[in-house]
């Protein structure tokens, strides 16, 4: 391990990760093959992260799961949340979970919101959804797969397959051109 580099716990990491000199990572943690983690990065536990993906610069991570290509490549805040294969972060996205009153997350679905039955959750990306810069989405936001929120926008609810999500006056949904 690189100078720096403070593990603790029940930790699995790929020979093939590519480590920092400086960066957290507390167990449980699996973290699979070719994955890059970058300077300052923070596992904070029940972290399970596939082949291939970016943990980005000063970027924190907590019970959650990445699939394979997942990439986050800095100022990011993945709590609580699940990312589909191929799903990407831009710089300063954030996946908020808890709400400010504290109390039960719900979940948007194409049917309306669902009780969770937690204090803490995050959002379900799927396959291939794109969040821009400076983004955040609220608790308990679902994005279908090769969906995209603008950047610089908070979003919360649900946003279909194939769609994007920007601010105009108010928030625009619409279909996802090629």
């Amino acid at each position: 391990m690189p100078p720096g580099v403070h593990i603790v716990g029940k930790v699995h990491i790929d020979p093939s990760v590519k480590i920092p000199p400086c960066c957290v990572i507390e167990g449980p943690v699996y973290i699979g093959p070719e994955t890059e983690i970058r300077p300052g990065a923070y596992l904070r536990g029940n972290v399970m992260v596939g082949w291939g993906c970016v943990l980005g610069n000063a970027s924190e991570y907590k019970n959650c799961l990445l699939m394979d290509d997942v990439e986050t490549a800095h100022f990011n805040y993945v709590g609580d949340s699940v990312l589909g294969n191929g799903a990407h972060l831009g710089a300063g996205a954030i996946l908020a979970n808890l709400r400010l009153q504290r109390d039960e997350v719900m979940v948007s679905t194409p049917k309306g919101k669902m009780p969770s039955g937690r204090r803490k959750f995050g959002a379900l990306l799927g396959d291939k959804a794109e969040v821009g810069c400076n983004a955040v989405l609220q608790p308990g936001t679902i994005l279908g797969k090769r969906s995209l929120v603008y950047p610089a926008m908070a979003f919360s609810g649900y946003l279909p397959e194939n769609h994007l999500a920007r601010n105009t006056s108010q928030t625009e949904i619409t279909p996802r051109g090629n």
